[in-house]
């Protein structure tokens, strides 16, 4: 923002000289200064939208920006983001179709579009953006997506061998690591997730996700101790509302009742679904 108040300083002066008959600029020099200003002016305020703003709000800056200057790719790019931030995912598919159409699109935009297909449930036109971009293009998104979609056709090996690319292309891995894990909780493969969702906690050990997962795999194992993982007392109910419906469900019946009173005796206040779960249960028995 101070390069465009120093430019804007620069442009006055400019148009005073002209004013006074000088040697200063043209009229058409002075016009094309401005809109250069304009458009970091611009560029500083599409950045605030994509980021800090109400999706709702980027989306309708976007549309009016858009309507005005209805050329310019990174505008485009801006309201199919947006659209994806608002969870208007049909309309933000469609918005980065428009991106890929135009002069100037990239196989990241082709990735993004591939993103916002799998959001609108169009697994197969996902499938097929993602076969379209070149092998070379090696990014973790490319392959985080790569590795659903392979889930979503249960081509495992395939699966396993994108998420394990899409890890190692990125500093933050936690939530790649989870999905992962949850892919080998659906399969079967209990011992295999629980180490993913531990891992995924040791990057965010504030994953709430990951650590409700974690509980799933070891239960699936009838492990109902809470792991050793940062928790709050709240967290704690809940988890252990989570493992004693879990051994419910393997007929463990005993055990989750125990754990439902542990987890009404941890919850700060009054946890109404674990009271619901065992006075059901009492019930039934009863």
């Amino acid at each position: 923002m101070r390069r465009a108040g120093l430019l804007t300083i620069c442009i006055t002066s400019t148009i005073a000289l002209a004013g006074c008959g000088g040697t200063g600029a043209t009229d058409a020099e002075v016009e094309q200064a401005i809109k250069d200003v304009n458009v970091i002016d611009q560029s500083n305020l599409n950045e605030v939208m994509l980021t800090a703003a109400d999706p709702n709000e980027a989306v309708a800056y976007f549309q009016r920006t858009l309507a005005q200057n209805p050329e310019r790719i990174d505008l485009h790019r801006g309201l199919a983001k947006s659209l994806v931030r608002a969870k208007k995912n049909s309309a933000a598919a469609a918005a980065w179709q428009r991106v890929i159409a135009m002069p100037g699109s990239t196989n990241d935009d082709r990735v993004e579009y591939a993103d916002a297909l799998i959001r609108a449930n169009r697994w197969d036109d996902a499938e097929a953006q993602l076969d379209s971009i070149p092998p070379t293009h090696e990014t973790f998104q490319r392959y985080r997506l790569e590795a659903m979609v392979a889930d979503s056709n249960k081509e495992w090996k395939k699966a396993d061998s994108f998420y394990e690319i899409a890890v190692g292309l990125t500093t933050r891995p936690s939530g790649t690591l989870n999905n992962w894990g949850f892919s080998k909780l659906t399969r079967g493969d209990y011992a295999g997730a629980e180490a993913l969702f531990a891992e995924a906690l040791t990057y965010d050990s504030s994953m709430f996700t990951a650590k409700n997962n974690l509980v799933l795999a070891r239960s699936a194992q009838r492990n109902y101790d809470m792991p050793v993982v940062p928790m709050t007392q709240i967290e704690r109910a809940q988890l252990t509302h989570t493992a004693a419906l879990s051994a419910i469900k393997q007929g463990d019946v005993n055990t989750g009742k125990a754990l439902l009173a542990e987890a009404i005796a941890t919850h700060p206040q009054y946890f109404e679904a674990a009271v619901r779960s065992l006075e059901a249960l009492e019930n039934n028995n009863g």
